[in-house]
């Protein structure tokens, strides 16, 4: 592929950061200089984090690209070495053309400075002319829905004003290669199918390039061509779009979850769907049919007040509900040993698809989290024909059901009942004989 139809080029990249650990804490500056002065020659330990290692890939000029990966698995440090905030230890990397970023709120505002203000500094940080920023102005300030507030310092604005603000800028100064973090999902719907939209008119519009990191798959599989596949630091897959989250999604469900201790001496043991027919355990539960939800949690010490939320999301990363230890009445627990949750899911209702449940050991009302275990249990529910009907139930009908004892009230038995029709017109016989 000639660089003129190119817009990335990645060859075997790699970013180490150095991690220094200290054998002691001291509280005041005064501890320690006399440490140092006692212990000279004591040295502290450093330990190498390849946050990327060995990556290697190519972009065409046009392409809205995915970047997929659990938390951790590299995908911000790609972007800010794409955005050349940071430079990487191994390899290289070619862009072709002018790059946009938005990778955090408020990245490249002064919050000092009015709306106003930071449009144009912005702009000049992305290396746009005045008169371009003058030309695109009122189309930014009308995207971003900000304009009774321009003249009032960013500080004072909501997260949601700041990255509506910093989006419209990054979008409208028509950089050749666009970067988008998960920051998006600090706006709200109506302003994120916006955002989608105006992707997409400046990838198929106007031949540009887009970069997008989102654990929304159902937004990454709307907008992306194609996507990059990230797992610990290094490249699983490049590819197009729904051959790669099919396999993103098949790895999730594979993934053991981490069983060690965490400082709270708390660990994840298990998390199961039992069949209540069979009592067997399984991960392909039948649509309808009744369940029960075992969660199995060690505790080395007595924990109180403590609260246990499980919480579904579908395959798109939507989330469907929250079942909670308070909300469904048991109080503010004492945790010790070997803690067994069950929950009885009867006539599960999820139309088929896969989903998983989220593990949270947390104080209730408070922001203090003992245990979070991401995709502690990934299922998928499997098609079936209910009551003798033609078709089964699947996606195309929806999330779930809602419904139970659905019944035809016939015509007569909504019908006003004669005594009813008596009742009314008996006053008026007694008026009119009167």
């Amino acid at each position: 592929m000639s660089s003129s139809e190119m817009a990335v080029r990645a060859r075997d990249l790699g970013k180490r950061y150095t991690l220094m650990h200290k054998g002691s804490k001291y509280s005041t500056l005064a501890e320690s200089i006399l440490h140092s002065i006692r212990h000279p020659f004591r040295r502290t330990e450093n330990e190498s984090f390849w946050a990327l290692q060995e990556i290697s890939f190519d972009i065409p000029r046009g392409d809205v690209v995915g970047i997929i990966g659990r938390n951790g698995a590299g995908k911000s440090t790609l972007l800010k070495i794409l955005s050349q905030i940071t430079e990487p230890t191994t390899g290289t990397i070619d862009l072709y053309g002018q790059v946009g970023s938005l990778l955090e709120v408020g990245t490249g505002f002064h919050p000092e400075l009015t709306g106003r203000e930071n449009i144009f500094l912005n702009g000049a940080i992305l290396g746009m002319p005045r008169r371009d920023i003058q030309r695109q102005f009122d189309a930014i300030v009308d995207f971003a829905g900000v304009e009774k507030f321009l003249d009032t310092p960013v500080k004072r604005y909501s997260s949601g004003m700041y990255i509506r603000l910093a989006f419209a800028v990054a979008a409208h100064l028509n950089p050749d290669i666009l970067i988008v973090d998960e920051v998006l999902a600090v706006g709200d719907a109506e302003f994120q199918k916006k955002c989608l939209g105006k992707m997409q008119e400046v990838s198929r519009g106007q031949g540009r390039t887009v970069l997008f990191v989102s654990h929304n798959v159902a937004a990454v599989r709307q907008l992306c061509t194609q996507v990059i596949y990230l797992q610990n630091g290094r490249l699983v897959r490049q590819g197009p779009t729904e051959e790669v989250l099919e396999l993103y999604a098949s790895v999730r469900q594979r993934a053991a979850v981490t069983r060690s201790a965490n400082e709270y001496g708390l660990t994840f043991v298990d998390q199961a769907l039992i069949d209540t027919d069979t009592g067997q355990r399984t991960e392909r539960p039948l649509f309808g049919r009744d369940y029960l939800l075992h969660t199995h949690i060690r505790v080395e010490r007595p924990l109180t007040l403590a609260a246990i939320n499980l919480r579904l999301f579908d395959e798109t990363a939507t989330k469907i509900t929250t079942i909670g230890s308070v909300e469904e009445g048991i109080g503010p627990m004492t945790l010790e040993g070997d803690v067994h949750l069950q929950c009885r899911l009867p006539r599960l209702g999820l139309y088929p698809g896969r989903y998983l449940f989220n593990l949270e050991v947390c104080r209730p009302n408070d922001p203090v989290t003992y245990l979070w275990v991401d995709d502690a249990l990934y299922f998928e529910v499997q098609p079936a024909i209910m009551n003798d009907s033609m078709w089964a139930y699947d996606k195309g009908h929806g999330i779930g059901r809602v419904a139970e004892d659905l019944r035809l009230v016939t015509s007569s038995a909504i019908a006003p009942a004669p005594a009813m029709t008596s009742a009314i017109e008996e006053p008026q016989r007694a008026l009119r004989a009167g």
